[in-house]
């Protein structure tokens, strides 16, 4: 058992609050052990200068933590003037991997804007930001299915992230905040329902590790992911829009 009480291969139970915003076309608090984040989804009848006439919608993500959400203040983006790399770096993945299981020529010349952000933060607040996103874009979906303003067909896979990891020699699965500072080796990992990999982060913080040892972690990681994305089908249990 680790010091959590959880087992090597066990994730943090996740309760995700639907419809938590009132005004948001797609919103949800998502909590997992000590995390909370709040996402939501805003929709613009927009798209990036990119995009203009080509009749294909866009998903981005902006990602940030309130000042407090760690044991320490942090200081807000907006008073240092810029946003901070790791915030920058997050945001980018979040919008990537949505990108990745939905047909953005089914939006129109729309963007879906996710805001995620972290009230309280206990490790593995990125991949934990990309599943309650997950929940809050199908949500903001299905919402413009049911009005007639899209057709079903818009999402072609469920989404799922979790980190992995091994910590004193032992290989951990969603790694909580004193897990994570001590990690020999620390992985990000986003897979779709059907077992796909959409991205795949890692990183050796002491030691090198082995093909062997990535696989393992790989494998760890599925089992979790395969636990959220059976969370996300009860949620939904019309299915995808």
């Amino acid at each position: 058992m680790r010091k959590n009480g959880r087992k090597a291969d066990e994730i943090r139970p996740i309760v995700i609050h639907q419809g938590y915003l009132k005004y948001a076309e797609g919103s949800v608090l998502i909590e997992a052990g000590n995390n909370r984040i709040v996402c939501s989804v805003s929709i613009e009848d927009r798209v990036p200068p990119f995009l203009k006439g080509s009749g294909q919608g866009w998903i981005t993500a902006e990602y940030a933590m309130i000042p407090r959400a760690t044991t320490t203040r942090n200081i807000r983006d907006s008073v240092k003037g810029r946003i901070g790399g790791r915030s920058h770096e997050i945001q980018r993945l979040i919008g990537r991997v949505l990108r990745a299981v939905v047909d953005l020529s089914s939006l129109g010349e729309r963007t879906f804007m996710v805001d995620c952000d972290v009230i309280q933060a206990d490790g593995g607040t990125r991949t934990l930001a990309i599943t309650g996103s997950f929940v809050a874009l199908v949500e903001a979906l299905w919402g413009c299915v049911d009005r007639g303003i899209l057709s079903r067909g818009i999402v072609r896979d469920y989404l799922g992230a979790v980190s992995v990891g091994v910590v004193e020699g032992r290989e951990l699965l969603d790694l909580d905040f004193e897990e994570d500072s001590n990690a020999e080796v620390d992985m990000n990992v986003v897979m779709t329902g059907s077992g796909k990999l959409v991205e795949v982060q890692g990183t050796a913080e002491r030691s090198p590790f082995d093909r062997e040892a990535l696989n393992r972690l790989l494998d760890l990681a599925e089992k979790g992911i395969g636990e959220i994305i059976d969370l996300e089908k009860r949620l939904f249990e019309r299915g995808l829009p």
